[in-house]
């Protein structure tokens, strides 16, 4: 099935009926990657797939799966050079759904997928752009940064402004004079 964006899905009956989801759409659909992007990246697509299904998990109970898959570019701003870089997002993950949120809270950091609860309106959009921005790097920058990187802070005439007299100095001149 070919999904322009994401619907809000009943999480049980997608996996029952191993339900497979995907799309092509622009990023203005996602407002706060457009924010990231300050906008340059709102025609750019996201491609995106969702692969419900239900597993067997340890305790021999079988339990709702989330496979998402997910591609796209953004441009973020080069924190050598200031200018844009662009960055590809790829996320692959998993997530397993539990019947409650303390539940999941309890679960989670002790399982290496991540561990969601069960909706009759699971928000596919939101989690996929959860996953994008959970994917960007903490310091986007260019492997070599297309303009000189100026890696000095000083001023031209910093120098100058230090060889000035102290006006404390013409202060003790008067100070000492009868």
């Amino acid at each position: 099935m070919n999904q322009q964006h994401p619907p809000h899905i009943d999480v049980r009956q997608a996996a029952q009926k191993e339900q497979v989801l995907q799309g092509r759409e622009t990023l203005s659909n996602y407002e706060r990657l457009v924010d990231v992007s300050q906008g340059l990246d709102a025609n750019h697509t996201v491609d995106w797939t969702a692969r419900f299904e239900q597993r067997v998990n340890t305790s021999g109970e079988r339990a709702a799966w989330l496979h998402l898959t997910l591609a796209t570019q953004l441009h973020l701003v080069c924190q050598r050079c200031l200018g844009w870089v662009a960055v590809p997002i790829n996320v692959e993950r998993d997530f397993r759904f539990v019947a409650t949120e303390a539940l999941a809270q309890e679960q989670d950091d002790d399982a290496d997928e991540d561990v969601l609860v069960t909706r009759r309106d699971f928000d596919l959009v939101e989690l996929i752009e959860d996953e994008v921005l959970l994917a960007l790097p903490l310091v986007p920058r260019h492997d070599v940064c297309p303009v000189p990187v100026k890696l000095a802070a000083v001023d031209d005439d910093f120098e100058v402004a230090q060889a000035k007299p102290s006006p404390f100095a013409a202060l003790a001149k008067l100070k000492g004079r009868p």
